[in-house]
């Protein structure tokens, strides 16, 4: 694996050749164009954040839909970009990206390799919150996608605190975008 990004082009390309819909290539670019807001606000406010790998990320946070559209996207869409060559960092970014994160229980129980996928550096959990806040191309309040999971996931499932708790760090870093 190399470390250098590809450009935003060279990702778009990249979802293009690994067959990703033109639904799901607009919602990473609306993804991208939200996280990369984020990313600056937070970069004026003092905070170490590379925007760049921010945009990169967001782009190709769901190349694994290409092959499935299960919660299995997120390992799907590792595998994937390894396969690319892609950096770790964006490895990273996609296999972090669902829900508010997969805890080490939970990849057991998804079947997934042992290991926790929760969002560590800022850059996939900027990833990571701007897509809780799109749904297709559409904005959508958090609280929006916090009641769609506890419908589809259960009102106790973890996951809700953890986006809750991406909520409450981002809104408190950039106010409401």
């Amino acid at each position: 694996m190399n470390d250098r990004l590809p450009t935003r082009q060279m990702a778009l390309k990249l979802l293009f050749k690994s067959r990703c819909s033109r639904r799901v290539i607009e919602h990473c670019k609306t993804v991208a164009s939200l996280a990369v807001q984020i990313a600056k606000v937070c970069k004026e406010k003092g905070l170490n954040v590379d925007v760049q790998l921010v945009e990169i990320g967001a782009l190709l946070h769901d190349i694994g839909r290409s092959r499935t559209h299960t919660i299995d996207h997120a390992i799907v869409g590792a595998e994937i970009a390894k396969s690319l060559g892609l950096p770790s960092s964006i490895v990273s970014i996609i296999e972090r990206h669902t829900g508010g994160g997969i805890d080490i229980d939970e990849a057991k129980q998804l079947g997934w390799p042992i290991k926790s996928y929760l969002p560590q550096t800022m850059e996939e959990k900027i990833v990571c919150y701007a897509d809780k806040l799109i749904e297709g191309k559409r904005r959508v309040k958090i609280e929006r996608t916090i009641g769609k999971l506890s419908k589809e996931l259960g009102k106790t499932h973890p996951s809700l605190g953890r986006i809750a708790k991406l909520h409450e760090e981002f809104s408190s870093l950039v106010g409401d975008l």
